[in-house]
């Protein structure tokens, strides 16, 4: 079910449909981590400007010299799932209108979310995305801990916000966060991959149309195999 749902996202990705929620959910991230480079560059610039503030831990020169270079763009790495997950919760009920209204032509759509309730619900997460991913960037200099630290936490976070934003167009936010427990396997799949695409340069930035995308067909398919979604649930996916 995942890698049919994953070609079917990637297709979505690039159709005309959705090409243009695809430029500006382009435009979106690239804007956001342009303004998180500019605001980090000033931080770094400020702090080594100001040495007494490390005097009595010279580790945080050593730190603040690694991000003034090369790793400002780990750094910016390790920001990017917060800013996906921002990103798909702006875009979120416009691209799976069109996924469910190209791919699933015969079903009931989904209710689209308030955008001011969609948007509190995704900068919670994307708060608690970037807590565990700065967590993550201080494990960056432990080796064999770095990247399993950064793959396993965001493909939980990832997995999580993506199916129960799509799942939350068709029934509770409860209901929704419920049935990923119950489909964790699946659902964690999902995320993993999402994860992964976010080790990738150029292809991350494609995440949040993708994530969305693909959660969309998975919540289908899991909602088509469940013993007991309800009546109500059943009628509507039909």
């Amino acid at each position: 079910m995942l890698f049919k749902a994953a070609l079917a996202a990637f297709r979505q990705v690039f159709s005309p449909p959705l090409r243009a929620i695809l430029w500006k959910s382009l435009g979106l991230t690239l804007g956001i981590l342009v303004l998180v480079w500019f605001g980090l560059t000033r931080l770094i610039n400020w702090f080594l400007s100001n040495h007494h503030l490390s005097a009595e831990y010279p580790f945080l020169d050593t730190a603040a010299v690694f991000l003034a270079g090369a790793g400002l763009f780990v750094a910016l790495a390790y920001i990017m799932p917060a800013v996906s997950i921002l990103v798909a919760g702006y875009f979120l009920d416009d691209a799976a209108e069109i996924v469910e209204r190209t791919d699933f032509p015969g079903d009931v759509p989904g209710r689209a979310m308030p955008l001011g309730k969609a948007m509190f619900y995704a900068v919670r997460f994307a708060g608690l995305a970037l807590l565990v991913n700065l967590v993550a960037l201080i494990l960056f200099f432990v080796p064999g801990v770095n990247l399993v630290a950064f793959f396993g936490a965001n493909a939980y976070l990832l997995s999580r916000e993506y199916f129960e934003l799509a799942a939350a167009r068709f029934r509770p936010l409860e209901e929704a966060a419920e049935m990923r427990r119950r489909h964790g396997f699946a659902t964690l799949s999902a995320g993993s991959l999402l994860a992964g695409m976010m080790i990738v340069p150029i292809l991350n930035l494609l995440t949040p149309l993708f994530g969305i995308a693909l959660m969309v067909h998975l919540h289908r398919g899991l909602s088509r195999r469940a013993p007991a979604i309800g009546h109500a649930e059943t009628r509507r996916l039909r």
